[in-house]
């Protein structure tokens, strides 16, 4: 979360225009983003897998919910994810219940992981952006 540094708490939660979304909301996103592919696609757990309010609540960090709080559920998000991983070939397709209902339909972990480098990819230089047009910092 290096590209985050800096930035006040202000900065954080506002929108930046003209995206529409917060440097936070998007780290709001990422979260939702894991457990969907990891705990709900890959092994099937019984998880809320969207927000109520859908795509515009996965993005919009509600004003009682603090910076801190958005953090600590991303990480959890990541730690829970990292031990499914460990726990699992790359081979491994998904568990049948959650995200995916026929062994047609499950990928393999390798292509799940595969799919949220490509996510990570886009919205990492969506939040390049962000920052440039925050305060003018570029670069890694």
């Amino acid at each position: 979360m290096r590209k985050l540094s800096g930035l006040s708490n202000d900065e954080l939660r506002e929108p930046v225009d003209p995206l529409g979304w917060s440097p936070l909301g998007l780290v709001q996103h990422l979260g939702w983003v894991e457990r969907r592919w990891m705990r709900w696609g890959f092994a099937a757990e019984d998880v809320l897998a969207y927000p109520p309010g859908g795509d515009e609540a996965e993005w919009a960090v509600p004003s009682d919910r603090s910076t801190a709080q958005v953090m600590a559920a991303y990480r959890l998000e990541v730690a829970q994810a990292r031990t499914l991983v460990e726990g699992a070939s790359l081979n491994d397709k998904a568990r049948l219940g959650g995200r995916f209902r026929t062994s047609d339909e499950a990928p393999s972990l390798g292509r799940i992981l595969f799919h949220l480098l490509q996510e990570y990819a886009r919205h990492v230089g969506h939040l390049d952006v962000a920052r440039e047009l925050l305060d003018g910092t570029t670069g890694e």
